[in-house]
């Protein structure tokens, strides 16, 4: 007998043997109660006994909102462990035995963890850890950066573009690159990320080559916190350059590949502000799933007009604590499914247990220009801010635009805080896939819509750029924005002078 959830007034068309347990869980109330089964009857008995976290699986079942409960059973032998992709599944009725199943939601597989139906469970579940011990890396770095300057002016190198680099950028890199490597074998990992190890290579770069190894090793030390397998030994310079130069895919229409930005809006990073931790799987030039970690961006909706107005300036001298503010989320997406979810960062001292605060995202249903807020860089290098404004003008947004550094903006979109996002690069700019890919799968399965500004999908098949690009990128929480967005842009385009 495998693992299923199915709603509450069904409870009494179950039958069952007395091996199987049930579970009930309710969002609004997050309690956690222990049931025992008569066999042949079908009657449920209460006890009073809480149960542990770490054997309830939560599930929304039909409309997230008026639904909340479910109930699920396991066999009594295998307890099932985190899915951290929680599912919202349909389910009529149901009618259980321990010799036949209708429809089983989740199985349990050999190596005791939770696998639905669908495929790409497993890369989630190990995509979702992963991001979340890098963002405690980063966290660490970041509290180094921007309180102690001389740590910052070590640890920062350039690239060719000018564009900061520091130690958490390689570190992450190494990390995310080795937990994969490790859950999925070598043969079967293959990873584009941005930074490459030739600085790291350097003789005069050794310093900086030990603090990544330093900062790489004291992260997978806390590897199973997370749910992941870490090393058995210490990782030497050498391994943790060879983590780093396995990300050497050039993608492309065919194949499976995973595409990492280790710290997205580095500048951000380095001032103590908005940065973000981005993974996505893409197989034959298509986003499966993606991952997006926000180590500043908080939880709550409500402390987002603080951090705008006050953090930038007051973190330096007093920053809140992390669990008064609600610090830190991850987001994450699996295409096709419909759902994008939200969970809160672990941070130090605590464990990715059950997701019991993991909530479901949806995109804004704004769909008035005078009360939509739109994102864009805070840069100005690669993004025309004053053609964003006319553009802005002309539909008719009056709201202050929320100028954020990284994939962010992507965040802000699908969990509603804003409505629309602009970028237009200068000429001679090409976008990035690292840049996108995961905010753009999140968005369009909380219910957003992403496409050039000829209203075109972006094509991840074309390599490491977005070589079919057309002007500029678009991203709404709705298709009536969109339209708006895209017609202003046709109108207005060739005086841009971009």
């Amino acid at each position: 007998m495998g693992f299923t959830a199915i709603p509450v007034s069904s409870v009494h068309n179950i039958i069952v043997s007395p091996s199987h347990r049930f579970f009930s869980f309710d969002s609004r109330f997050p309690m956690m109660h222990h049931f025992n089964a008569t066999a042949g009857t079908g009657r449920i008995q209460r006890c009073t006994t809480k149960i542990s976290a770490a054997r309830l699986i939560p599930m929304y079942i039909g409309n997230r909102r008026h639904h909340p409960q479910t109930i699920g059973f396991y066999d009594g032998k295998t307890i099932p462990t985190l899915s951290s992709c929680c599912s919202r599944i349909v389910v009529s009725s149901a009618l259980m035995s321990n010799e036949e199943s209708g429809d089983i939601i989740h199985t349990i597989n050999k190596n005791n963890n939770i696998t639905t139906n669908n495929n790409y469970s497993k890369e989630l579940d190990i995509a979702v850890s992963a991001v979340q011990l890098a963002c405690s890396l980063c966290q660490r770095l970041q509290e180094d950066f921007v309180l102690a300057t001389n740590t910052c002016h070590n640890q920062i190198e350039s690239k060719g573009d000018l564009s900061p680099v520091t130690v958490a950028d390689w570190s992450v890199q190494a990390t995310v690159s080795w937990v994969l490597s490790e859950h999925f074998g070598n043969e079967n990992v293959s990873l584009i990320a941005e930074e490459d190890v030739l600085t790291l290579r350097r003789p005069d770069s050794a310093g900086l080559l030990q603090s990544v190894v330093s900062t790489v090793n004291n992260c997978l030390v806390e590897a199973s916190k997370y749910g992941l397998t870490g090393p058995k030994k210490t990782l030497n310079s050498n391994e943790i350059l060879e983590a780093i130069s396995r990300c050497n895919s050039l993608g492309g229409p065919r194949g499976r590949y995973w595409v990492l930005d280790p710290v997205d809006g580095t500048l951000g990073f380095v001032r103590g502000d908005q940065y973000a931790v981005a993974l996505a799987l893409i197989e034959d030039g298509k986003i499966i799933l993606g991952v997006l970690g926000c180590p500043n961006y908080p939880m709550k909706r409500a402390w987002l007009d603080y951090h705008q107005r006050y953090y930038r300036i007051m973190s330096k001298w007093s920053p809140p604590s992390f669990g008064l503010w609600h610090k830190g989320c991850v987001m994450y997406a699996k295409k096709g499914s419909g759902e994008a979810w939200m969970q809160p960062l672990v941070h130090d001292r605590a464990k990715l247990e059950l997701p019991i605060f993991v909530k479901p995202i949806q995109v804004s249903t704004v769909d008035d220009p005078g009360m939509a807020i739109f994102c864009e860089p805070v840069e100005k290098a690669n993004s025309s801010h004053s053609f964003t404004a006319g553009l802005a003008q002309s539909v008719g947004l009056r709201k202050q635009p929320l100028r954020v550094y990284s994939m962010v903006k992507y965040a802000a979109i699908a969990r509603g805080d804003a409505e629309i996002f602009m970028k237009f690069a200068r000429a001679g700019y090409k976008e990035k896939i690292w840049d996108h890919a995961a905010g753009v799968v999140i968005i369009e399965e909380a219910g957003g819509v992403v496409t050039d500004a000829r209203g075109s999908p972006l094509d991840f098949s074309k390599g490491i750029y977005l070589e079919s690009l057309d002007r500029g990128i678009i991203a709404c929480s709705g298709a009536s924005l969109h339209e708006k967005i895209i017609r202003a842009v046709d109108a207005s385009w060739d005086s841009s002078g971009l």
